[in-house]
């Protein structure tokens, strides 16, 4: 079957001779026998699309009469859990892909980007927000709304030069409710470069601590799209690859997940 997730650069791709009901089956063993079976759960929720895993959450709770995500928050638990309930999950309303499919026809869709342009958009942005008193919507929508996700990646550096501020904390300050949601789910799926999503799992896993909301996030929300492309943004910006990072930062169950998803070292 076709997903409409699945990209050329991702590491996770639809699953030959896919049947939902059989692959449900064994992930109610799994949970139902006496202890779990985590390495079955592993290399089947890993091994399908989200499109897929979607079609066995829905055969899993005709045979079980529960949801699947609420079976798995059951009976794991740690990062292992989190990671594997958000491999269950549907791709977030705001994800790229849809918001770039509902705007078709509006939005430029060229790469090339103006410079000159980034500068005038981020001051007219500055003055409808944080220069004034009470914000020029208008302004926020023509822009965030028309241009393409490369120049307002570059609008959004300009703006910062300009106001000493990151436009999401703008909008966060001069905005509310779903309109706030929208422009945001605008201002993330522009920053969705490889690069970006590189350097953020660098922090995510060189901070103290892992903070593994992001790891998780963008590791199963990009396994389908790019994600072989975020490995070699990060291994450039880090020198070294991120299955290693992974690997030297993560343990257990969680690892061997991750690490699956990753899809090797480079």
């Amino acid at each position: 079957m076709a997903s409409i997730w699945v990209g050329k650069r991702g590491t996770i791709r639809d699953y030959a001779g896919f049947n939902p009901s059989v692959d449900a089956e064994a992930i109610r063993k799994a949970i139902r026998g006496i202890g779990t079976d985590e390495k079955t759960l592993i290399s089947i929720l890993t091994e399908r699309t989200n499109a897929q895993r979607q079609l066995i959450a829905k055969e899993y709770q005709a045979l079980c009469g529960k949801e699947l995500k609420d079976d798995l928050k059951g009976d794991l638990s740690g990062h292992f859990k989190h990671l594997m309930v958000a491999l269950v999950t549907p791709p977030a309303v705001f994800d790229a892909k849809q918001l770039k499919k509902s705007m078709k026809g509006r939005r430029d869709e060229s790469l090339k980007v103006d410079e000159q342009l980034a500068r005038k958009d981020a001051q007219i942005l500055y003055n409808a927000g944080e220069k004034r008193w009470g914000t020029d919507e208008d302004a926020f929508t023509d822009i965030l709304c028309l241009r393409s996700f490369p120049q307002l990646k570059l609008t959004f550096d300009e703006y910062r030069n300009i106001s000493q501020k990151d436009i999401e904390d703008s909008i966060k300050g001069e905005l509310s409710g779903h309109f706030e949601d929208l422009l945001l789910a605008i201002v993330r799926c522009a920053r969705n470069t490889p690069a970006f999503l590189a350097e953020r799992l660098y922090r995510a896993l060189k901070g103290a601590g892992t903070d593994e909301f992001t790891l998780n996030r963008i590791m199963v929300s990009r396994s389908e799209i790019d994600l072989l492309d975020i490995r070699a943004e990060f291994k450039k910006l880090s020198g070294y690859s991120l299955y290693s990072a992974i690997k030297s930062d993560t343990s257990g169950d969680y690892e061997i997940t991750l690490l699956k998803i990753c899809g090797g070292d480079d």
